[in-house]
């Protein structure tokens, strides 16, 4: 049996992983203007980078909102899309080994799809996630550079930008702990350094993805959640994640390949 080859096509950015054996190989991310020319570029790079030839590809497998803009097949290979949030509960689930589970994917925005075994429904989202973060750091950054963010928040300080329990009580509420935040960003100033600003702007879109995920959970007996997608490589995630886990009583994964989920999932769906 030839490879399958599992894409996720986005509008910039192309994730593209081959699965052998029921082994993922070589995941590789291509950026470009355009969804037609970054996957092609992945396309091209990934078959030249593992010296695979078109004849051992035995399926292309699409997903991802840029898959729309893929007509026929790639190739002349035999190609097939697959929904979405179905890629998203696939990848997340051979990923992290989990069956009973909420994925959080964590793109532009964010969406969350609920695991039982094999049945996987998408439970609704927000309408934050990498885009947001983006966009705020060239409002109050001038860049929309999110690496550059992520290496200037390591500098800051968050108790400069949040408001804490402990900043307006004496003791610790019912549930709350003293270094639960109370309000983001509450006590930023005009002239914040932007280190902080960097720091805020981050910590508030994890933190709001995380309490969302938890709040999304209510009314089932889910503890563990699987954190998908780009904004799972920024390293603040180790910071604004665990103190939740502790707060909530919950625990979140971030798996290996988590920015390559959403296509792992697609190569996957070909076995399904």
């Amino acid at each position: 049996m030839g490879i399958i080859i599992g894409i996720d096509v986005g509008i910039s950015t192309t994730k593209i992983v081959g699965l052998k054996d029921g082994h993922v190989t070589a995941p590789t991310r291509i950026t470009a203007a355009d969804p037609i020319t970054s996957l092609y570029g992945a396309f091209g790079k990934y078959l030249h980078d593992n010296n695979i030839e078109l004849q051992n590809v035995e399926q292309v497998m699409l997903t991802g909102v840029g898959s729309a803009y893929i007509k026929g097949n790639l190739y002349g290979l035999p190609t097939q899309k697959v929904e979405e949030f179905e890629a998203d509960g696939l990848g997340a689930r051979y990923e992290s080994k989990l069956d009973h589970t909420i994925v959080v994917s964590m793109g532009t925005g964010t969406s969350f799809v609920q695991c039982d075994g094999d049945q996987m429904r998408h439970i609704g989202g927000l309408g934050l996630g990498g885009g947001t973060l983006a966009g705020l750091s060239r409002l109050l950054l001038n860049t929309g550079d999110v690496k550059a963010v992520a290496a200037m928040a390591m500098q800051g300080d968050i108790s400069h930008m949040n408001l804490r329990i402990g900043d307006i009580s004496a003791e610790p509420l019912p549930g709350l702990p003293m270094e639960a935040t109370a309000s983001i960003l509450a006590k930023a100033q005009s002239d914040a350094a932007k280190e902080d600003i960097a720091l805020g702007i981050i910590s508030m879109v994890l933190q709001t993805i995380g309490s969302a995920a938890w709040l999304a959970s209510r009314g089932s007996n889910i503890r563990d959640f699987v954190l998908i997608g780009n904004l799972t490589l920024l390293p603040q995630c180790k910071e604004v994640f665990p103190p939740l886990e502790k707060l909530y009583n919950i625990r979140y994964h971030i798996p290996k390949y988590s920015q390559y989920c959403t296509a792992i999932g697609a190569a996957l769906s070909c076995r399904k």
